[in-house]
């Protein structure tokens, strides 16, 4: 049905619809007059916030919509970050391997405390978890790009790599810049650079897509309940990938 495993599809899909689904929160905080519109100039004596995704998503209705879409986008970004892990299992360092799916699974637990733990009602708990996903996420995705060129998975490994180091960078630079805005301030500023940051990073998630078209990734369940007697019988029972099988 496919020239390449549906897989494949996973993150793309996974990266337009979280953008879709934060740029809902967006633009129901907005109509609700919750925060003024990115590229307006903040007034701090307006009756209206800056436009930070963490306060588009902290009032009703908004803020159920982006607990959803942090919840959802945390699950299936740990499971595109474990295929990934079980695509380079045989192909990189174990150590480097574990560490890259580490970060991002941490990563991806900091998603879920800035989407239920909301800014102005649990702010430390918030921040902690907005440092987590951009300051663990954009460690995984430099370590991901220099795997990406050690790898060269089917001699794609240069260009792919180039384009995520490109991208790491810029992640890298909206992230400075955030902070950077942020402590002078500059509020309006530094809401274009974090929503610029995530939809960057959204971008770079969607290119594992890349990667994935290569391999099949099966679940297999048996009725075998007893400990497997041998490495034949253990494959079953986790999660396991079949190159070149499309």
């Amino acid at each position: 049905m496919f020239g390449f495993s549906p897989w494949a599809l996973l993150p793309p899909v996974y990266s337009g619809l979280t953008a879709a689904g934060l740029w809902v929160v967006y633009f129901v905080a907005v109509y609700d007059e919750k925060i003024v519109p990115l590229g307006t100039k903040y007034r701090r004596n307006g009756s209206s916030y800056p436009p930070y995704i963490s306060i588009a998503g902290n009032f009703p209705p908004a803020s159920s919509i982006f607990s959803e879409v942090m919840n959802l986008a945390a699950f299936l970004g740990f499971i595109i970050a474990f295929l990934r892990y079980l695509q380079l299992k045989q192909k990189i360092n174990k150590h480097l391997n574990v560490v890259t799916l580490l970060a991002f699974t941490f990563g991806c637990f900091g998603m879920t405390l800035l989407g239920n733990f909301k800014i102005f009602t649990d702010e430390i708990i918030h921040n902690l978890g907005t440092f987590m996903t951009f300051g663990l996420g954009t460690l995984f995705c430099w370590l991901q790009s220099f795997i990406t060129l050690r790898v060269d998975l089917k001699n794609e490994g240069r260009k792919t790599g180039i384009m995520r180091f490109l991208l790491s960078g810029i992640i890298t630079v909206c992230m400075i810049l955030y902070f950077s805005l942020i402590s002078q301030r500059l509020h309006g500023e530094a809401a274009q650079s974090q929503w610029a940051l995530v939809m960057f990073f959204l971008i770079f998630l969607s290119t594992f897509g890349i990667d994935f078209r290569h391999n099949r990734f099966d679940l297999v369940c048996t009725e075998n309940c007893g400990r497997p007697e041998n490495h034949s019988e253990m494959l079953p029972d986790v999660s396991r990938y079949r190159p070149e099988e499309l």
